[in-house]
């Protein structure tokens, strides 16, 4: 189980340096990341959030605080992905997180284990988790009509898998800071702060 954020082709960024990604691919979050991969991930997740920006206030005239703008202003920040499941002995993908998803709803994967039982990850694939007695169920296209990889392990395995993934967010969100620090040293507290927020992350923890 992974961390893994969505992201677009960024040919004409030039703010900071970030990685050659196509679109649609998906970037693993945790704490192997480049400073590169790091760049490439704060940008996706600043942008996912840059949609109307003028509506939490005045947007800065420069190109920088333009584009955080979102980032740092915006209540309910949203950072497109999720947890990805899959067997890495074989390639068989059993959660992959769909559209409108996003890492910043990682704990319900939690009410699947302790709450309602299930829950579902976007669509386009419609994956979904549903906890069943002692074991749950991971469904890659829970609409399918002709069937999906799916596999069932047991609550204690899946609980254990969301503690190593909470762990890889809270391992990227360290380099992010540290990467902040150095790319963006006027903004740095802030847009720490700010991902720990679009990743859920309560650094207490």
């Amino acid at each position: 189980m992974q961390p893994v954020l969505e992201i677009f082709a960024a040919d004409d960024f030039a703010l900071w340096p970030v990685g050659e990604h196509e679109s649609y691919g998906c970037l693993v979050l945790d704490g192997k990341r480049t400073p590169a991969e790091v760049g490439t991930a704060v940008m996706r997740i600043a942008d996912c959030n840059n949609l109307d920006p003028e509506e939490h206030g005045p947007c800065p005239t420069d190109p920088l605080g333009a584009f955080l703008h979102g980032l740092l202003t915006v209540p309910g920040l949203f950072a497109a992905g999720g947890f990805r499941v899959a067997d890495t002995a074989t390639g068989t993908v059993y959660v992959e997180p769909g559209c409108c998803n996003g890492l910043e709803t990682w704990r319900d994967w939690l009410e699947v284990l302790d709450g309602t039982g299930c829950s579902c990850f976007g669509h386009d694939p419609s994956s979904a988790a549903e906890r069943v007695g002692d074991t749950v169920r991971l469904t890659l296209e829970a609409d399918a009509e002709d069937g999906s990889p799916a596999i069932a392990l047991p609550v204690d395995q899946v609980r254990a898998l969301i503690t190593g993934a909470r762990t890889d967010l809270r391992n990227f969100h360290s380099l992010a800071g540290t990467w902040a620090e150095q790319h963006l040293p006027a903004h740095a507290a802030a847009v720490t702060d700010d991902l720990a927020r679009a990743l859920d992350l309560e650094l207490t923890e």
